[in-house]
């Protein structure tokens, strides 16, 4: 699905998280006009990934940037498996609702993802990893996206780091941009 510029920041989307990635990414399978249109009763998302294939839409969730898991050679930061196990448990056949605030270069759409729980309750996703020491808030010198949510998650960050909770537990924490910018020196 292609997202129009002109969604960005006065839309939201709501689906459902058929697979995670990583600890900030997932993909969502778009169900527009909710359980309203029938989805969930009357129309089922489809579960296998042939059926899935150019029919989700790849998240990254906003303000946050959680440990790097490995790949292209690179090992995995402490607690990327932890951050994505917990982001799986969470999100992963669930409905939620994510609010557009633009793309990314990798044409990632960069959300706020809110999850309901008791059906009553709304949750912001990228908040509680950071509640539980399972993502930094992001960090880079241009174009971060935090909706408008950038006070919450840095106090909520402060907290966790206080109290040692997850990656603010470690004593030698390197963050996931430090990670990266230390990578990314290596291949210069």
């Amino acid at each position: 699905m292609f997202i129009k510029p002109d969604m960005y920041r006065s839309r939201s989307l709501y689906g459902r998280v058929t697979s995670v990635g990583d600890g900030d990414g997932l993909q969502l399978y778009h169900m527009p006009g909710g359980r309203f249109a029938g989805w969930g009763w009357l129309r089922k998302v489809p579960t296998k990934k042939v059926d899935l294939k150019g029919n989700t839409i790849s998240i990254r969730i906003a303000g946050i940037d959680a440990p790097e898991a490995a790949h292209f050679g690179k090992p995995a930061q402490p607690y990327a498996f932890e951050a994505q196990r917990w982001l799986t448990d969470y999100v992963r056949n669930r409905n939620v609702r994510v609010r557009i605030l633009r793309s990314d270069q990798y044409e990632r759409v960069i959300a706020t993802v809110f999850i309901w729980r008791w059906g009553i309750l709304r949750y912001d996703v990228g908040l509680e990893m950071l509640k539980r020491g399972l993502a930094t808030t992001y960090e880079a010198k241009t174009g971060v996206e935090f909706g408008g949510r950038e006070t919450l998650y840095k106090a909520a960050e402060a907290k966790a780091k206080t109290a040692k909770v997850g990656i603010w537990s470690l004593k030698n924490f390197e963050s996931p941009r430090e990670y990266k910018d230390r990578y990314s020196l290596r291949k210069k």
